[in-house]
């Protein structure tokens, strides 16, 4: 497994690495891990593990995608997997989470519940998956309270913990009392930027961090990343993984928003019978979170 960012970032890196431990010890498999810093750095270590032998790798991010598709045709016997990659080949697949809907419900909780009106966004960098994940936040807010104002910024990385912290302090200097942040190990210097500052909420996401601080995060918006990657590891073990959009939906069990007990308090009855609501809906169809298609389906070569 390759990972764009350290496995110390409790959350999408880390929930990547609990993800290789549960296939070493569910089914007994030989399992590596390399952080990665740069493009060079992917296609190199990518070719390195298909030169080894493994079965199955995983390039965890959409930024791993044009490197896996250069590799991949080399060594026909190795499953390359891009979590939120946008492109099908022979033995490359994109696993897509479709995180919009439990990020849409975040978004109404966010609309429904701020007090000044003012809510944000922070991500790592501007990738399509974050995008999307935004969008459909906004959706979820502007659904509760149209007249919510939403800042928006980006750190640029997913390890400047301080360049994090930084701008949710600028974002709550400007009103913001509930942030969703999507951005790693920088995400973490939102949460250090909500302590020191009063009335102030943010959102966890990927992985469940309602325990890194629970005095502030009110929810998070979870990847069941190792029941994901189990999956895609037991079709490979057995012999009958195809190449495919490799999607988790809503009802898959993979995606959910999870809120924090220790904030249940800040959920109202009202707030909550409005996301049940919401919930139902969804399940029924009747609302449908926006979302970036950013999958391209015109260079699909899996046979």
């Amino acid at each position: 497994m390759l990972t764009p960012g350290p496995i110390t970032d409790q959350s999408w890196n880390s929930g990547a690495f609990a993800g290789l431990t549960v296939i070493r010890d569910s089914l007994k498999a030989l399992t590596s891990h390399i952080h990665v810093k740069t493009p060079a750095e992917f296609e190199e270590n990518f070719e390195q593990y298909g030169a080894q032998g493994y079965d199955l790798v995983f390039g965890h991010g959409f930024e791993f995608q044009d490197a896996a598709e250069r590799v991949g045709p080399k060594f026909p016997k190795t499953v390359y997997i891009t979590t939120s990659g946008n492109r099908v080949a022979t033995n490359v697949s994109p696993m897509v989470f479709g995180l919009e809907e439990p990020a849409y419900l975040a978004g109404v909780l966010a609309g429904a519940s701020t007090k000044s009106g003012v809510i944000s966004t922070i991500g790592g960098t501007e990738l399509p998956p974050v995008k999307s994940l935004f969008l459909a936040f906004v959706a979820g807010a502007r659904s509760a309270n149209p007249d919510v104002r939403v800042l928006s910024s980006y750190v640029g990385n997913w390890d400047d913990a301080s360049a994090g912290r930084e701008q949710a302090l600028a974002q709550i200097q400007q009103g913001a009392d509930f942030i969703f942040q999507n951005a790693d190990a920088a995400g973490l210097g939102t949460f250090q930027a909500a302590r020191e500052s009063r009335g102030v909420y943010v959102f966890g996401a990927n992985s469940n961090q309602n325990g890194v601080a629970p005095d502030v995060i009110v929810a998070s918006v979870v990847i069941d990343l190792p029941g994901a990657f189990l999956s895609v590891a037991r079709e490979v073990k057995e012999g009958r993984f195809a190449s495919r959009v490799i999607r988790f939906g809503a009802n898959s069990g993979i995606v959910k928003l999870v809120p924090n007990p220790q904030l249940a308090h800040l959920i109202t009855p009202s707030v909550q019978g409005r996301l049940d609501s919401v919930q139902r809906l969804m399940d029924s169809g009747r609302i449908v979170p926006p979302r970036l298609n950013f999958i391209d389906t015109s260079r699909v070569t899996a046979k």
